[in-house]
């Protein structure tokens, strides 16, 4: 089906093209954080099991890949929000995702010199993450206070902060049984009083 857009025809992509897409960044971004920004295209398109010119249709450039690859981390972190408030009570859906966002962080420190590298292209893979990140959290935070569970006046991007910081430290402490703790007693520090 072919779409109008100003004037121009614009096809939506087809759904072998975005699960192409999809594998490309899958394999991209784990690639990155394991070896760092200079993984061949073809190892990329080898592990995807794509052509390298399906990985340059895509990402004409390095930057462009090591841009979506994050980006896609960050829709991944933030649409796990959702889906954790459908799939259980908000109360579990809300230490579950601070778990699941010290991974994305992990997966953030990871790429650190791959994104050095768009951000010296003048690429800004941080534009509106904040933002995002906020706009998740709040979605638990309203969910918790609504079922009793968490105070109502803690805000989204005061947690995000706070776990921001505990991440931080992640690769410091090397125990994510501590990780863990610490995470819990940020969560306890949530939670309503009688």
């Amino acid at each position: 089906m072919e779409v109008a857009v100003t004037g121009a025809v614009q096809r939506r992509p087809r759904a072998d093209g975005q699960r192409n897409r999809a594998r490309i960044l899958e394999v991209a971004l784990r690639l990155f954080v394991e070896r760092g920004a200079e993984v061949p295209f073809t190892e990329i398109a080898k592990e995807a099991g794509v052509g390298v010119g399906t990985v340059y249709r895509h990402f004409p450039a390095r930057e462009d890949l090591i841009e979506a690859a994050y980006r896609s981390e960050l829709d991944a972190v933030c649409a796990a929000a959702g889906e954790l408030i459908e799939a259980m009570p908000p109360a579990d859906a809300l230490r579950t995702w601070m778990d699941r966002f010290i991974d994305y962080w992990a997966t953030k420190i990871g790429l650190t010199d791959a994104i050095r590298a768009v951000v010296a292209a003048g690429g800004d893979p941080f534009a509106q993450s904040r933002e995002r990140l906020d706009d998740a959290v709040g979605a638990l935070l309203s969910a918790t206070a609504a079922a009793g569970f968490t105070r109502p006046e803690v805000k989204a991007d005061d947690l995000v902060v706070s776990l921001s910081g505990i991440a931080m430290v992640v690769g410091v402490l090397e125990d994510r049984e501590q990780v863990g703790r610490m995470l819990d007693l940020l969560y306890e520090g949530m939670r309503t009083r009688p």
